[in-house]
């Protein structure tokens, strides 16, 4: 058995898998173009001599972490032949996958699970959930003059990369986009768009929608402030002779258009999404931006990591006045003896949460996923800042 990258004339095996494992059916027209976009060396495969047994594809992405860019590595497309299945395939790939994302430089992964507790096992947490909407047309929120502009069908990905990163960079887990995955993967002919321009002409606001049997399906409802939120809201009313109701997909959690609304009794779904991972501990701490609280942080952490053994092992975490954080190992295995030794002992599941804001540290020890004194949570939690976790996009 080996593990490498696919080669351009081993597409049609990748596509062969992808359909039977996702069960789906390409047309002749919607395979040419998959071809044309097939980058095979973001591919990766167990092959028993010519034979395509089970593949991942590793995409290399880049997400806001407190206003701050990091590089992630996005996992999709995770699949194996039920024949090949239980053989530990799929756990050879991701533990080589981590070892690549380290040498990339992506100090975190994000992926799409079909099963939570599955991923779970190889060091993956739960970072996000989205609220979903349906709203009955008269339930909309009430129409308002504005004397600004909206126009419909904008295509300028310039301007709505601006409005995007604006309100992305405000949460932690959103993805950074460029103008392909613009291209391929946000603008195509089932959406429509609407751009709300302030009275200066700069854009500040979008949404991303279709309609269909009277009802508008809204994916990204995305503004930089509250006039942009509610000239979109009327340009959505303004839709009352047309539509029944609107469903709302990809809302964040902390969302409070309920509160806004003279009746909140509408459907409200919450949907547990995407996992993340820190891939690198050291690399990602020495990135992240903590809280600057006036005095310095200083901590050991018996971190426990088993398919990322970089990882694993106790640390000093020490957070300067600045907010600027540095994880110098103490030493490279983990005994009972590390473990009386440290102030907190966490899995990297738990690191991860907590870093990306999903979690609190007194909650994760409540939950006994942090162990330590009261005192060391406390002290962790004051560094951390707090920031909601979004993500807008699949892969």
């Amino acid at each position: 058995m080996e593990i490498r990258q696919l080669q351009r004339k081993e597409f049609e095996a990748a596509i062969e898998l992808s359909q039977y494992a996702f069960q789906f059916t390409m047309s002749l027209e919607d395979l040419e173009k998959a071809r044309k976009k097939f980058k095979p060396e973001q591919t990766w495969g167990i092959f028993d001599g010519h034979d395509l047994n089970a593949k991942l594809t590793l995409l290399p992405l880049q997400v806001y972490i407190n206003g701050q860019v990091f590089d992630m590595g996005g996992i999709a497309g995770v699949a194996t032949w039920p024949e090949k299945r239980r053989g530990g395939m799929v756990s050879r790939l991701l533990t080589h996958a981590l070892e690549e994302m380290k040498s990339a430089g992506q100090s975190l992964s994000f992926l799409h699970p079909f099963s939570f507790a599955f991923y779970r096992k190889f060091g993956w947490e739960t970072y996000i959930e989205y609220k979903k909407y349906v709203i009955p047309i008269e339930k909309f929120p009430a129409k308002l003059k504005t004397e600004d502009t909206v126009k419909r069908d904008v295509k300028n990905i310039l301007e709505l990369d601006q409005v995007y990163q604006a309100y992305a960079s405000r949460y932690n887990g959103t993805l950074v986009r460029d103008k392909e995955w613009w291209q391929e993967r946000i603008l195509n002919e089932n959406y429509r768009t609407v751009v709300y321009y302030s009275e200066t002409g700069d854009p500040q606001g979008y949404a991303l929608y279709k309609i269909e049997d009277k009802q508008l399906n809204c994916d990204e409802l995305v503004y930089e402030n509250e006039t942009a939120r509610r000239a979109l809201w009327t340009y959505f009313a303004n839709h009352d002779s047309m539509i029944t109701q609107g469903k709302f997909i990809y809302v964040p959690a902390d969302d409070n258009l309920p509160f806004l609304l003279d009746d909140p009794r509408i459907q409200q779904e919450t949907v547990p999404y995407f996992m993340g991972r820190i891939v690198d501990a050291a690399a990602f701490i020495e990135r992240y931006p903590f809280e600057q609280i006036g005095e310095e942080t200083s901590l050991t952490l018996n971190l426990t990591d088993r398919y990322a053994p970089w990882n694993d092992g106790l640390w000093r975490l020490t957070i300067t006045t600045k907010g600027q954080g540095h994880l110098e190992r103490v030493n490279k295995s983990i005994s009972s003896e590390n473990a009386i030794v440290a102030d907190l002992k966490l899995g990297i599941q738990s690191l991860t949460t907590l870093m990306l804001g999903y979690q609190q540290a007194d909650d994760l020890y409540k939950w006994r996923r942090i162990e330590g004194s009261s005192e060391s949570v406390s002290a962790l939690k004051r560094v951390i800042p707090v920031k909601q976790t979004f993500l807008l996009d699949f892969f």
